[in-house]
């Protein structure tokens, strides 16, 4: 870009939440990510034109190679992993002329949206499903008659579920997990010990050694759970984990990460030794416990990746029909699906080990170890883009 004289002008600043809005609105959104080669290969925010070049190569000033892959009509947003980086990098090509902001607490900012939309079902209940957008990870609400529960918690937000709960005027009852999860650490243990609600794990999954310092419950397959008029029925789907287990309200199954909208589970992350063992349990339940259901049957799963289509109102479900009809895995024999799911497995989630350890009770991270353990996507479903047609 041409030479331009200095300016002593503060650089501006944009919310996640503000450049999230952007790009679901479809505007023209360039970012300039300046974090480690590393770190942007791992997890990036999607859906915008995006160049990646580290910031320490940066601290001298704009090389003229990076400038010139810079738009000149465009605001520039910059972003590193905390807001400070990304900001002095805004400062040096605002002195040289570009149109640019940065990324509020960069990110670590991203990574604290948290969205929450109601949905429609045939359910005796109130549904919301909560998003993620940096992680993928997807909990719900279900909520009837002044009472409530969560499903599948994430202990970063726990505010969230209780503010939610507030303003629908119901109480907190259970605070439920699917399975042992590894790729966020668990809510349900401080959504108990804030509104006093029941914690709730599947059977199967207490069977791995849950060694909790609360009391908890636990639900086996054909047990059920009232909330206010609904009630939450227990169908135990292994195969991700031992543990996995569904709820169904109305015609919503609450799958977690045994049945995504663009894929299955994987069937390493607990026993990676086992995995085909697990492959073909998972065939089993998906043909025996989920796919017998109705059509219509929402699929409401416990995470979405990049490659996911959003409904219209921004949510991620789809019915049980149409998922057939477009995903392979689903009409694939047994010997087909277990090679298909176990060849080419993405890489594991980030500090899975530490994760599962903490959600099974083994380790207590603080509420700052706990955000920076889950950062970067989930990575628990098999590699979607072979799945579907």
């Amino acid at each position: 870009m041409s030479d331009q004289s200095t300016t002593d002008a503060a650089v501006a600043s944009i919310t996640p939440e503000a450049l999230k809005d952007r790009i679901d609105a479809g505007e023209d959104v360039f970012l300039l990510d300046v974090r480690s080669e590393a770190d942007f290969a791992e997890w990036r925010i999607e859906g915008a034109e995006t160049i990646n070049h580290p910031y320490f190569d940066l601290l001298d000033g704009i090389p003229e190679e990076l400038q010139e892959q810079l738009p000149e009509d465009r605001r520039i947003t910059v972003l590193c992993a905390k807001g400070g980086s990304s900001e002095m990098i805004a400062e040096n090509l605002q002195d040289e002329g570009f149109d640019v902001d940065h990324l509020e607490r960069g990110m670590k900012g991203w990574a604290r949206i948290y969205e929450y939309q109601e949905l429609e079902t045939d359910a005796d209940a109130t549904v919301a499903q909560y998003r993620r957008p940096s992680s993928g990870c997807l909990a719900y609400l279900v909520a009837s008659e002044g009472e409530a529960a969560v499903i599948d918690p994430l202990r970063a937000f726990t505010d969230e579920y209780v503010q939610d709960a507030r303003t629908l005027g119901v109480d907190l009852t259970y605070a439920v997990d699917t399975h042992i999860h590894a790729d966020h650490i668990s809510g349900i243990r401080d959504l108990a010990d804030e509104t006093g609600a029941t914690a709730v794990i599947p059977e199967a999954a207490d069977a791995r050694g849950v060694d909790y310092d609360r009391e908890y419950e636990t639900v086996a397959d054909g047990d059920t759970l009232s909330v206010g008029d609904a009630e939450i029925e227990v169908v135990h789907t292994p195969g991700h984990t031992t543990g996995m287990t569904a709820y169904k309200v109305g015609n919503v199954l609450f799958t977690g990460d045994g049945l995504f909208t663009e894929s299955v589970a994987r069937p390493d992350l607990e026993d990676p030794e086992a995995a085909k063992d697990a492959a073909r349990t998972l065939y089993d339940s998906l043909q025996e416990k989920v796919l017998p259901l109705p059509e219509d049957t929402v699929i409401a799963p416990a995470h979405f990746s990049d490659s996911a289509t959003p409904n219209d109102d921004g949510t991620y479900t789809a019915e049980l029909g149409d998922l057939v009809e477009r995903m392979d895995a689903l009409t694939m024999d047994e010997e087909s699906f277990v090679e298909f799911i176990v060849d080419g497995m993405p890489p594991r989630p980030a500090n899975y080990e530490e994760i599962i350890a903490s959600n099974l009770g083994r380790e207590a991270p603080d509420d700052e170890t706990a955000f920076e353990l889950e950062l970067g996507p989930n990575n628990c479903a098999a590699s979607e883009e072979a799945m579907t047609d």
